[in-house]
């Protein structure tokens, strides 16, 4: 049985964000590469530390896609 639409979409939106995140963070990376080479050794870290939480934030965005694959997350009507 394939997905209804609602959750074919909020299976693509999901994956579409966990890729913009995960790009993010890659050019994130080299700001703060850039950074570090200009002397803003403290604002290089500070972005570090914000990137350092992606991986984890788009692993669990893959996670709900695949749960809305098998059907376990449903987009429902709203009332």
């Amino acid at each position: 049985m394939g997905l209804t639409k609602p959750n074919q979409q909020l299976r693509r939106d999901l994956k579409e964000v966990a890729a913009l995140l995960k790009w993010s963070g890659v050019d994130l990376m080299k700001m703060a590469v850039r950074l570090s080479e200009a002397g803003f050794e403290t604002d290089a870290w500070k972005l570090l530390t914000i990137i350092s939480g992606f991986p984890d934030a788009e692993d669990k965005l893959m996670a709900y896609a695949d749960e809305v694959k098998v059907g376990r997350i449903v987009r429902g009507k709203i009332d």
